[in-house]
């Protein structure tokens, strides 16, 4: 059974305890879909001044729209469009302060201003993308992005 832990280190230490928790919940169980949507619970209950925590996954030459918390979301979202598009089509972070400055960017919830996106690998290939959005500009650091990396590595040891 899961509890709620509470994050009353450093930013550092909070983060590698989010991961450990992760690992914790992921490593036993076989289904992505399962675990890509405990991932996106926990991140939700991790992190403040978020507004949207999910995954997109790569099919039919797309991002579709995977397990998620927050508002709807657009469902599918080609290579080189928007902020998660980017990601994919440049196979890097993309850590966006202001999203109303970022060409292309799709505004699925209009309260969203920062965004961060780190993309999925299996096998080399895009398999997807974790997107977190906020209300307010700038919410994302580099700690936020390494971190963050460090979560999708677990992720990527399980798919």
């Amino acid at each position: 059974m899961f509890q709620s832990a509470s994050y009353t280190g450093t930013k550092t230490e909070n983060y590698d305890l989010l991961n450990k928790q992760l690992k914790a919940l992921i490593e036993d169980e076989p289904d992505v879909i399962a675990n890509l949507s405990n991932a996106s619970s926990l991140l939700n209950q991790f992190l403040d001044d978020v507004n949207w925590v999910g995954f997109y996954l790569w099919k039919e030459n797309q991002l579709i729209l995977g397990p998620f918390q927050g508002l709807p979301a657009c469902v599918r979202i080609p290579s080189g469009k928007g902020v998660c598009g980017t990601a994919v089509s440049e196979r890097s972070v993309q850590r966006i302060e202001d999203v109303h400055k970022f060409p292309g960017h799709i505004a699925c919830d209009a309260a969203s201003q920062s965004e961060i996106v780190v993309p999925i690998f299996k096998d080399g290939e895009i398999y997807g993308v974790l997107d977190i959005d906020s209300p307010s500009k700038g919410r994302f650091d580099k700690m936020d992005e390494e971190k963050l990396a460090e979560f999708v590595e677990i992720i990527q040891h399980y798919i």
